[in-house]
C-alpha cells in the first residue's frame, strides 16, 4: 500500500538505549543477495553467555527474543551509519519500493478523520477492477469495523495487504450513497514505479524523473527514453532529486546506456571483498546525447553513483545542490525468522577514484544524522560560497578538479528559494496542516475538479477561487494561529504548495512534477544550459591562458 505523500520530509532520528556487546557470528552470502545466516554459538561467545545468565538470573521475567531485536540496532549503530537491522514484520514493507511491486488491493489512502480513504485507485490493480473510486471511505475489513483511533498507517496496511491470489471484503461508503457497499477483492500484484514522470519540458528536451532505483528502473527508463524518442527529444533532463537511491545495479545499468565502450562507472572494495569494477559496454543507445542530471542534498547512494560516473567520464552536466554523500555499499543477509541485516562490506569508489562517502564517526549516527540540518544552518543551500570541503582531489578524464568525502559537488550550484517562506508557512507545512486542507478540498471538491479536461484547467481553476484565504480561513478554526502579515508575505508560496499537493491527490505525481517544473529554478537552469550549448562539460583553460586572460 502507497501511502507516501509529495511533500517529502528528512526523518532526524535520535535513539537512547543501551550496548549489550560486540556482534559476532559469521555467515555465507551472495553477492548483492540475500542468503541465510549461521551464528555460531559457543562457550566463548559473551553475547550467548550473556543472554544465558540474564535469563537464569535476573530479577524479573525477560522476553530475550525482544532484548536481542532491541540489541542488533545498537550494536550495528556502532559500526557505521548504514549497517542496520531490520526486524521480520518490517522487512516486507522496507523492500516494496526495491522490489518494485507488492501484494495489496492497489489504493493510495490517507487517514483522516479516523477514517482511511481512497486518494487514488492504481492503474490495473485489483481495486479498478471491481469499481473503488477515488473519494471512496473504506470503513470495514472482512465484516469488522475499520474506524477510529486504532486506525494508523501501519494498521490500515497489515490489513489491507496480504499475500497475492488471497482475498479480502471491504465496506465502502462512497459519497452521494445512501448505504454501504462490499467489495470482494483478490489481492494482485500492484506496482510501485521508480520513474515518477516523464514528458517532454519543450519541442526539444525530455524530462524523466526516477524517485528510487529498484529492480524495474532500468526496464522502466528504457520505456521512457523509448516514449521521448518517439516525440522527437534531442536533450534530455534526468532529475535525482529526492532520490535516497535503493539498488546499486540499476544505476550502474543506468549509465550504461549514456556512456562509451570501457569507461568505468564505478569499483566497489572492502577488507574482505575484493576490489570489482563495473565498465561500460558500449551497447547504450544514448551514448551521445546531451544530458542534464538535477541533484540536491537528498540525492544518495545509487543516485550518486550514476551523477559522479557522468561527473567523471564528463559525460553530463550536474546542476543542483550538493548531494548527500553515502559511499559505502550493504550486502543484505537474511536471518532464518525472516529478518535482514544490511552490512556495510565495502566502500565504492567513482571513475576518479574517488569515494563520496562524508566523514562520520563510529557510535555517533546522531550528529551524521544532522548534517543536513548543519548544512542549512552554516547556509550551504544559500550560497556555494559556504561549501568548504575538505576531501582529496581528483580529477575527471578532462581534468576538471573533483573532491571525495562529501557527496556530488554540481557543476552548476542553483540556491534554494526561500521567497515567501514565513515561520507561519513553515508551521503550516511542518503540522500538517496544508496537507489536510489539500485533502479536504479534494474531497469536497471532487465533481468540480471531475469536471476538468485536463490539470492545466484544474490550475487556473485554483488561482481563481483564493485558494490561500480559503485555506487560511480552514487552519485558523481548526486552531492554527492567523497571523496576517505573515500570510500576506507568504500568500504566492501557500497558493503553489496547496496546488502542488491538490494536484497530486487528485490527479498523481506526475501532473504535479509538471506543474512544479514551469517554475523550478533547477529546471530553468538546466533549459538555459542547453540553449546555450553548455550541456557538455570542458576541459579547464591551461594555466598560461587563464594568467594572460587575468592580465
Amino acid at each position: 500500500m502507497n501511502n507516501k505523500r509529495s511533500t517529502k520530509f528528512i526523518p532526524l532520528i535520535i535513539s537512547v538505549s543501551i550496548i549489550i556487546g560486540l556482534l559476532l557470528g559469521s555467515f555465507y552470502a551472495n553477492h548483492f543477495t540475500g542468503s541465510r545466516l549461521s551464528i555460531i554459538n559457543t562457550s566463548s561467545n559473551k553475547i550467548n553467555d550473556l543472554l544465558h545468565i540474564i535469563d537464569d538470573q535476573y530479577v524479573d521475567n525477560i522476553n530475550i527474543s525482544d532484548l536481542v531485536e532491541k540489541a542488533m540496532p545498537q550494536i550495528l549503530s556502532e559500526l557505521d551509519p548504514h549497517s542496520s537491522y531490520t526486524n521480520a514484520k518490517d522487512v516486507e514493507n522496507e523492500m516494496q519500493d526495491l522490489k518494485g511491486s507488492f501484494s495489496g488491493i492497489g489504493v493510495v489512502f490517507t487517514i483522516f478523520d479516523d477514517t482511511a480513504r481512497i486518494v487514488r485507485v492504481i492503474k490495473g490493480g485489483p481495486s479498478e477492477e471491481v469499481g473503488l473510486k477515488a473519494g471512496d471511505k473504506i470503513i470495514a475489513v472482512d465484516g469488522k469495523s475499520f474506524v477510529g483511533k486504532m486506525l494508523t498507517n501501519d494498521y490500515a496496511m497489515s490489513h489491507l495487504k496480504g499475500p497475492k491470489g488471497s482475498t479480502v471484503e471491504l465496506g465502502i461508503m462512497r459519497r452521494g450513497a445512501a448505504k454501504t457497499h462490499k467489495y470482494s477483492i483478490i489481492r494482485g500484484d500492484v506496482p510501485v514505479k521508480s520513474i515518477a514522470a516523464t514528458y517532454m519540458l519543450n519541442d526539444t528536451t525530455g524530462y524523466i524523473q526516477v524517485s528510487s532505483f529498484s529492480d524495474t528502473t532500468y526496464p522502466e527508463l528504457l520505456v521512457a527514453l523509448a516514449k521521448l524518442n518517439h516525440e522527437g527529444f534531442q536533450n534530455l533532463i534526468i532529475d535525482l532529486r529526492g532520490n535516497r537511491g535503493g539498488f546499486m545495479a540499476p544505476a550502474i545499468r543506468m549509465a550504461n546506456e549514456f556512456l562509451p565502450k570501457d569507461r568505468l562507472i564505478v569499483y566497489t572494495q572492502g577488507r574482505k571483498s575484493p576490489r570489482s569494477e563495473y565498465k561500460s559496454d558500449g551497447r547504450g543507445s544514448y551514448q551521445k546525447l546531451p544530458i542534464i542530471v538535477l541533484v540536491d542534498e537528498t540525492s544518495a547512494s545509487s543516485s550518486e553513483i550514476f551523477s559522479a560516473a557522468m561527473q567523471d567520464n564528463d559525460r553530463a552536466t550536474i546542476v543542483g545542490k550538493r548531494t548527500f554523500g553515502k559511499g559505502l555499499v550493504q550486502e543484505p543477509i537474511q536471518f532464518p525468522d525472516g529478518s535482514l541485516l544490511r552490512l556495510t562490506i565495502a566502500r565504492y569508489y567513482s571513475a576518479s577514484g574517488r569515494c563520496l562517502q562524508k566523514p562520520y564517526e563510529q557510535g555517533k549516527g546522531n550528529d551524521y544524522q544532522m548534517d543536513l540540518v548543519k548544512r542549512a544552518q552554516n547556509g550551504e543551500y544559500l550560497s556555494q560560497d559556504s561549501i568548504h570541503l575538505k576531501g582529496k582531489k581528483y580529477k575527471t578524464r578532462l581534468g576538471r578538479t573533483v573532491y571525495s568525502e562529501g557527496g556530488v559537488m554540481p557543476d552548476y550550484f542553483v540556491p534554494e528559494d526561500t521567497t515567501g517562506v514565513t515561520s507561519y508557512f513553515i508551521q503550516a507545512v511542518n503540522e500538517g496542516w496544508m496537507a489536510k486542507y489539500a485533502f479536504y478540498f479534494v474531497e469536497t471538491n471532487r465533481e468540480t475538479l471531475e469536471k476538468h479536461e485536463s490539470w492545466e484547467e484544474t490550475v487556473k481553476y485554483l488561482k481563481k477561487i483564493d485558494l490561500p484565504h480559503k485555506f487560511v480561513a480552514y487552519a485558523t478554526k481548526n486552531g492554527l494561529k492567523q497571523r496576517n502579515n505573515l500570510i500576506h508575505k507568504s500568500y504566492n508560496l501557500i497558493q503553489t504548495t496547496l496546488t502542488n499537493l491538490i494536484l497530486d491527490d487528485f490527479y498523481g505525481p506526475e501532473e504535479r512534477i509538471m506543474y512544479s517544473n514551469r517554475t523550478d529554478a533547477n529546471v530553468r537552469k538546466a533549459l538555459k544550459l542547453f540553449s546555450e550549448g553548455k550541456y557538455f562539460p570542458q576541459a579547464p583553460e591551461p594555466k598560461n591562458n587563464r594568467k594572460q586572460k587575468n592580465e
